[in-house]
């Protein structure tokens, strides 16, 4: 740990780490006051249960108004701390009035510590337990600079010396007891500094945190920036070349030609996808505003069904609801891209005639979706990465459809920005459930 007995933190976080402390002192203030008072406010009590025996105590008239002083002082420091609080909250910026409260309070605390020392013993150097106290609190409570703790113990040290000298203390006895508060005041810069190195090296790295996170963010926002301005950029030449294969397919070709052609439109589609797939990371990565609407999914899950039936010539596919209605909120567009997304891989690695079901069922606050297949499977050292980007899971269908490695890293995104998560379960030569948990709302 880096210690700070006598320097200040760098220049770069010197302001923000002021505003850090000062209100992490406001709020120890404030409860440090309430504490103090409910202290005073017991033995206040204890008097009055007990007034026989705690009358009787060696200065007692000293500690009756010492107490009644306590709680009076303490009741206007806690609500100058409430509402300085209050204010730095609105703000969370430091200001002088700010500092010189903490500043008073801690002295003050200091004070009634030492004083309650002078009125137990006319040799405060044999009662010091509550000067002592009241150090060690303010050294753990309170956060300063080692000028302000400089400045502070200069305060007490004189308070100190003040109080021996109206107490008549011999000479001898004065320049021991001022022996001793050195000792205790040296000791409370040393704990001060301590505290104050572990709570600054604390801020220190919740700063790099936040400057790693700021760079990360700016670095994934430029790479999705050029990463959608290059995929965008692609489509006019991919397109124009596709247009031109399918302008010489209007000619008399030769059949070598037309097989040409036919792979260049097929790796011009295949190029386009990646694009697509490209261009939506891109567009899920930066979106800022993610509109949902409140949607029952058994209608919406039958209305996918049915265009992927009518257009797909898919009609193996069934929806299994076991809950009605379920409501969810949704973005229509970008979960319908999620169930095309895993229907489509369904029926890919499923054989021609089998069947993919799609199960709806609530568990406890939760709306989960299943995505079932009885295909090839994903063999195990696959299942962790089927949702990384570019995926090395990624294979051809069974019928050499291809794949980019995006669809299912998208599919990711789309439902954690729904506050959900997505998990898979496969075997190999079995099939695999893609199971979807989303938030559910009420009826």
């Amino acid at each position: 740990m880096d210690t700070h007995f006598f320097k200040h933190l760098p220049g770069k976080y010197k302001l923000s780490w002021r505003d850090y402390y000062t209100g992490q002192n406001l709020s120890s203030v404030r409860v440090a006051c309430v504490i103090f008072l409910m202290l005073n406010v017991v033995i206040r009590i204890l008097y009055q249960a007990f007034p026989l025996r705690l009358t009787r105590a060696e200065n007692f008239p000293e500690f009756d108004v010492a107490n009644w002083v306590f709680i009076g002082s303490g009741t206007i420091f806690y609500i100058f701390s409430h509402l300085l609080v209050e204010q730095y909250q609105k703000s969370k910026i430091a200001t002088a009035i700010m500092s010189l409260f903490i500043f008073l309070f801690s002295l003050y605390i200091i004070a009634c510590g030492m004083y309650s020392s002078f009125i137990a013993s006319g040799d405060p150097r044999n009662t010091l337990t509550l000067y002592l106290i009241a150090l060690m609190v303010i050294s753990v409570l309170c956060v300063f600079e080692y000028f302000e703790t400089l400045i502070l113990i200069l305060a007490a040290e004189l308070l100190f010396t003040t109080l021996l000298v109206f107490s008549r203390t011999d000479p001898t006895e004065m320049i021991y007891n001022q022996l001793v508060s050195a000792i205790l005041l040296g000791g409370f810069y040393l704990v001060s500094r301590y505290f104050f190195s572990s709570k600054a090296n604390y801020f220190l790295q919740l700063m790099e945190i936040k400057e790693k996170n700021l760079e990360i963010e700016r670095g994934s926002e430029l790479k999705s920036q050029l990463l959608g301005m290059v995929a965008h950029d692609l489509r006019n030449p991919i397109a124009a070349v596709e247009s031109i294969a399918m302008l010489m397919e209007m000619d008399e070709i030769s059949e070598d030609t037309k097989e040409n052609l036919d792979l260049i439109k097929a790796s011009c589609l295949k190029a386009r996808t990646i694009i697509e797939d490209l261009l939506e990371t891109a567009r899920n990565e930066n979106a800022i505003n993610f509109a949902t609407v409140k949607t029952e999914l058994n209608k919406y899950l039958s209305d996918i069904i049915d265009i992927w039936k009518i257009q797909k010539d898919s009609k193996n596919i069934e929806l299994i609801s076991r809950v009605s209605p379920a409501y969810a909120q949704i973005n229509h567009e970008k979960f319908q891209r999620v169930l095309d997304n895993l229907i489509n891989n369904a029926l890919k690695f499923s054989k021609e005639q089998s069947k993919v079901e799609i199960f709806l069922r609530k568990n406890g606050p939760n709306i989960v979706i299943e995505v079932k297949d009885h295909g090839i499977g994903i063999s195990k050292d696959k299942l962790a990465i089927v949702f990384d980007p570019f995926t090395k899971a990624g294979r051809p269908g069974l019928k050499g459809e291809q794949s980019t490695g995006l669809g299912l890293s998208i599919v990711k995104q789309i439902i954690e920005k729904h506050k959900g998560k997505i998990e898979v379960e496969s075997e190999e030569g079995k099939g695999s459930i893609f199971r979807i948990t989303l938030p559910a709302e009420d009826s």
